[in-house]
């Protein structure tokens, strides 16, 4: 039996945004509304001293924390390190907007919680911390996808409650059949007993679980709630909503792939390529003709899903398919955290057709908007284009030529309804009276724009570090 070493140090990340959220939430409800920002400055600052600590972590050996429940390898500190990150960059998109509201505390500290739960996802190595970390990163997005409290955010709110309530009742149930057929929630455990239990009851519950994760990643045929919760909830959270949750679940989809069910007889590739298929083709498809720019940036996010799944497919027959993971999340992370940053930029632009000649009047904004656009096609030298290259690579070595042939073909369609936004910033028409946004969101979208192009060039030696083992 494995002793519980309960090092809080092993959880440094962890520690920092929880000790960050209850101390945020503690100050603020005596600071006076003008100097509320300070919880954000505090948050900022858990996710900076976090980001260190998981980076000196991951030059560790691989261990584990708390028995083997909490488990510290390479797809730990690399999902740490991008969920904290993608934290970090929807903290400052939020400064501005929320200067001086009421409820400003309250956002910060509903963000920390929910990354909170993320990377709780993203290490948990038992099913009840899955279970945890699910709840934990849900239930504050809930109240975030409402947080202006009008009729499209309760709207938003409720769509995703009822979705995320009635999913997460199945992932329960599906944990409590993996119990039952593996007599243990522990990986470990699970990866020796459950190759001898009954294979109808491992699918059952194995179905039922990915059901839930399926939610958190908005995949079909779990994403009803996105464009409705995108479309809803203000563009900063919706931001977060579609990159850092699905972060901490595709860590945690993967690591239930990579070692309970590594050797059950179970079909789970076919199902997830099946999945992985549906995502990426419905997603492109309901983007096609929608001209509402955070509508259509929510379809994209789930025809994204599809190519993050990819090297899930392939997990165990293929040695490019933890690192093809990894880094697609972290170029995905900052490409679209930029496209939604120039949404929050022209908060007065809901429209395709609002961004008509933009490019001469902001054009730093809108070259930030053309690199994350074309980046999530994945056009070189950006990070998605390596990173799709990698996904590519990995399910062509794993044996799934046909759906590295659709995911082309998908590429290639995507382009379309990106190009059907950027087109209108450089007509020759005069541009639409727009108010300008925050300048942060400004400052956002540049950033995120440029380590995209910085991730996509510097990537040799990064892909080396992401690419050790997780597991025998």
């Amino acid at each position: 039996m494995t002793g519980m070493n309960e090092n809080p140090l092993d959880l440094l990340p962890e520690v920092l945004l929880a000790a960050s959220a209850v101390i945020g939430l503690l100050i603020g409800a005596w600071l006076p509304r003008q100097r509320q920002w300070m919880i954000g400055a505090l948050a900022a600052a858990a996710c900076t001293a976090g980001i260190a600590a998981a980076a000196v972590a991951a030059a560790d050996p691989i261990t584990t924390a708390f028995g083997d429940s909490f488990t510290i390898d390479p797809v730990t500190g690399a999902s740490r390190i991008i969920i904290l990150a993608g934290t970090l960059l929807v903290l400052a998109l939020a400064g501005g907007p929320l200067r001086a509201n009421p409820r400003e505390c309250e956002f910060y500290v509903l963000v920390q919680l929910a990354a909170l739960g993320t990377l709780m996802l993203a290490g948990a190595q038992d099913l009840l911390l899955v279970a945890a970390g699910y709840l934990l990163a849900s239930v504050p997005a809930y109240t975030l996808a409402g947080f202006r409290k009008d009729a499209a955010g309760t709207e938003a709110a409720l769509k995703y409650y009822v979705v995320g309530a009635l999913l997460g009742v199945v992932m329960l149930g599906g944990i409590t059949v993996l119990l039952a057929a593996g007599r243990t929630t522990a990986y470990p455990m699970l990866r020796m007993e459950l190759p001898g239990a009954s294979t109808g009851l491992v699918m059952a519950g194995t179905v039922a679980l990915v059901a839930g994760i399926l939610f958190k990643i908005g995949g079909v045929p779990a994403h009803f709630w996105v464009p409705d919760a995108v479309q809803g909830s203000t563009a900063t959270v919706a931001a977060f909503l579609t990159t850092v949750p699905k972060i901490g679940a595709l860590a945690a989809l993967y690591r239930l792939v990579a070692v309970p069910l590594a050797d059950t007889s179970i079909p789970w590739p076919e199902l997830t390529a099946v999945i992985s298929a549906a995502s990426m083709t419905l997603g492109n498809l309901a983007a096609f003709f929608q001209k509402d720019v955070t509508r259509l940036l929510a379809y994209s996010t789930i025809s994204q899903v599809g190519y993050l799944l990819m090297p899930i497919v392939v997990v165990g027959a293929t040695d490019l398919d933890q690192r093809a993971l990894l880094f697609y999340l972290a170029g995905y992370t900052v490409t679209n955290l930029g496209a939604f940053a120039v949404v929050c930029a022209l908060p007065h632009a809901p429209d395709i057709d609002d961004y008509r000649g933009l490019a001469r009047e902001r054009p730093v904004l809108i070259a930030s908007l053309v690199v994350c656009l074309l980046g999530l096609v994945g056009t070189p030298p950006t990070a998605v284009f390596l990173g799709k290259l990698q996904v590519f690579s990995a399910a062509f070595d794993g044996g799934y030529a046909w759906l590295v042939v659709l995911a082309a073909v998908n590429t290639v369609a995507s382009l379309f309804y990106y190009l059907r936004w950027i087109a209108p910033t450089v007509s020759h028409r005069s541009p639409r009276p727009t108010a300008a946004g925050p300048r942060t969101a400004a400052g956002v979208a540049c950033v995120a724009a440029v380590s995209s192009i910085a991730l996509g060039v510097l990537a040799d030696p990064l892909l080396d570090v992401l690419g050790t083992p997780i597991a025998p």
